[in-house]
């Protein structure tokens, strides 16, 4: 029997079991640990969608400003963990798993990690959904559905291996597809002046974004929020079906091959021209397709009898850029404000200046984006007319009132018009188009203000703030490791440190205590036991679990921090066998 919004353990196991007949993705009287997963999955499901309605519907209402976060990757990790977690359903659903003849374990053990980021940045990008949607914040995230994400590692006789992802080879149960959320992109094209003197960008090729929306639910709280992410698709009036009964397969299906390429690898290889066309087409495509969706939501949220006042935009849309992949949003919030809702330059750029802010990530000037001039107007021309004239208006603004760093303009300014070289510096537009700037560490941001951006400081003091990563304590205590969430609990005497990591501070008091000690070093030992069997079944390697580990959680890939950071952990190693050598070790 279906109960899609239980909390017993046995209504839960009747909805897993009802998922497992009505809802079905595999052949019939299986019921192994895969199909366990996915009815598990979608019994979850049930009740996040509940939630995830009355949200919509409570924003839809109130009308209050929300947050996009604009990102091109999303490190998520399992899912399933999280929601029940955060559902506070855990030993419910442990208990009705049980009844089904399986483990709770062995089931989270199932689900794939969503392929949709790599590293700090995308973790960050998570956290923050996460940390938002438990402080009933309004809040959106978007980014791509990649189907093969970076890479997936596996390790043979030559060393690191690196295959495609296959998180979606079958299905996603979290995800839910929007047909009627589709926006059209376009890319190449010209320029066209219209009688009247706008502009309106033509021609070129246009596919289709559709919607694809995963929940984010808060810790015990009934706001969910959304992650949505874009997938790219030719329409099927762009397959020519002469072309194909004529035998030219390829040519007859060409503007789909091209949707496909743009959804399907994180951080394509950029080294060609080819590369370059298609990350820039990647970011183009979240930039517009996000942007197209935020305007209809403030336009419906206005009605069919109210006039749209743009004014308005900045006090109910915040959007925020997780580092300079998502610039292209400042341009072509721009385009869609002037030559699709008729507003002025002025206009325009003070609702753009006043709607978005920057997330800075590194200073390293190699990690900058710089993206060639020549690409940018041969995929988007109308984009480099505007970013153009920011230019312009930016260098005019530095003549006029900041003479003492006129000497300084070919650095600040957005074009750098190097003719070995000539690029856009994403960096510098964002920084001159944003109201608002972060770094990520105070030592970092310190440097952003002191250095990287010193000059720009000097112009605008009051952009330039930190606000320093964190982390969800629910995904890495809380659920990861719930003895020593246990014994938290048991001498702070609160739950509330779930949600207020200050209050772990009140555990230094209890440093010299023999019995928390002891409860402390047990938790530990059992976290490292359950490491033991797990390194003896994924590499039949037996390991004493009294040993110290050091553990890297990383894939090794171009960046050369994670190749730097394992031969540390290997150097330790040997130094530690010198200093303190011991038998059978």
């Amino acid at each position: 029997v279906s109960h899609p919004l239980a909390e017993k353990s046995s209504e839960i196991a009747s909805n897993i079991a009802y998922h497992a007949q009505f809802t079905p993705h595999f052949s019939p009287f299986k019921f192994e640990l895969e199909q366990a997963f996915y009815a598990t999955a979608e019994s979850v499901r049930d009740r996040l969608i509940k939630q995830w309605n009355e949200t919509y519907w409570h924003y839809h209402k109130v009308n209050p400003k929300q947050t996009y976060y604009l990102s091109m990757e999303y490190l998520q990790g399992r899912a399933l963990t999280n929601a029940i977690g955060n559902l506070d359903l855990q030993g419910a659903y442990a208990d009705a798993l049980k009844q089904l003849g399986h483990g709770l374990e062995d089931i989270v053990e199932q689900e794939k990690d969503a392929a949709l980021g790599n590293g700090g940045l995308g973790r960050l990008a998570s956290c923050f959904l996460d940390s938002m949607a438990t402080l009933n914040l309004p809040a959106w995230g978007y980014g791509l559905r990649y189907r093969y994400g970076l890479f997936k590692q596996r390790f043979g006789k030559g060393g690191q291996e690196e295959i495609a992802e296959d998180w979606l080879e079958k299905f996603s149960p979290w995800e839910i597809v929007r047909h009627d959320i589709v926006f059209p992109i376009r890319f190449f094209g010209q320029v066209d002046v219209l009688p009247g003197g706008s502009r309106k960008w033509v021609g070129g090729e246009v596919i289709q974004a559709v919607a694809y929306d995963v929940p984010i639910p808060g810790y015990k709280t009934k706001n969910t929020n959304s992650l949505r992410l874009w997938d790219a698709k030719a329409k099927a009036e762009d397959f020519d079906l002469f072309q194909f009964n004529d035998g030219q397969y390829e040519s007859a299906a060409l503007l789909h091959s091209r949707a496909q390429q743009i959804c399907a690898v994180l951080y394509p290889g950029d080294a060609t021209e080819d590369g370059k066309l298609l990350r820039l087409k990647q970011q183009f495509f979240l930039c517009s397709a996000s942007l197209q969706d935020i305007i209809a939501r403030f336009k419906e949220r206005k009605g069919e009898t109210e006039s749209i006042q743009w004014t308005e935009f900045p006090s109910k849309v915040a959007v925020q850029l997780n580092d300079t992949h998502p610039t292209l949003a400042i341009p072509e919030l721009m385009r869609l404000l002037m030559d699709e809702e008729g507003l002025g330059w002025e206009e325009a750029w003070d609702i753009t200046a006043r709607t978005i802010a920057y997330t800075n990530h590194t200073v390293l000037p190699e990690a900058l984006e710089k993206w060639s001039q020549a690409v940018m107007w041969k995929l988007l021309p109308r984009h480099m007319e505007i970013i153009e004239e920011i230019d312009k208006r930016f260098t005019a603004l530095i003549k006029s009132s900041r003479p003492d760093l006129e000497a300084k303009i070919d650095d600040l300014r957005i074009l750098d018009h190097d003719p070995k070289k000539p690029v856009v510096r994403m960096a510098n537009l964002c920084v001159v188009s944003s109201h608002t700037v972060n770094g990520v560490a105070e030592l970092h941001s310190n440097i952003l203000k002191n250095e990287l951006f010193a000059d720009y400081v000097s112009i605008w003091p009051s952009k330039f703030q930190n606000k320093t990563n964190g982390v969800t304590p629910r995904r890495w205590i809380r659920f990861c490791n719930l003895a020593l969430s246990r014994i938290i609990t048991k001498w702070l005497k609160t739950e509330e440190w779930i949600t207020n990591l200050d209050l772990l501070t009140n555990l230094r008091q209890l440093a010299d205590n023999a019995e928390f000690q002891n409860e402390w070093e047990s938790a530990k030992l059992e976290s490292k036991k359950r490491l033991a069997n797990y390194v003896r079944r994924a590499t039949g390697e037996t390991v004493d679990p009294h040993s110290l580990f050091d553990i890297q959680v990383k894939r090794i890939h171009e960046y050369k921090r994670q190749l730097l950071n394992i031969l540390g952990a290997i150097y330790r190693y040997k130094k530690l066998k010198v200093s303190k050598p011991r038998k059978n070790s």
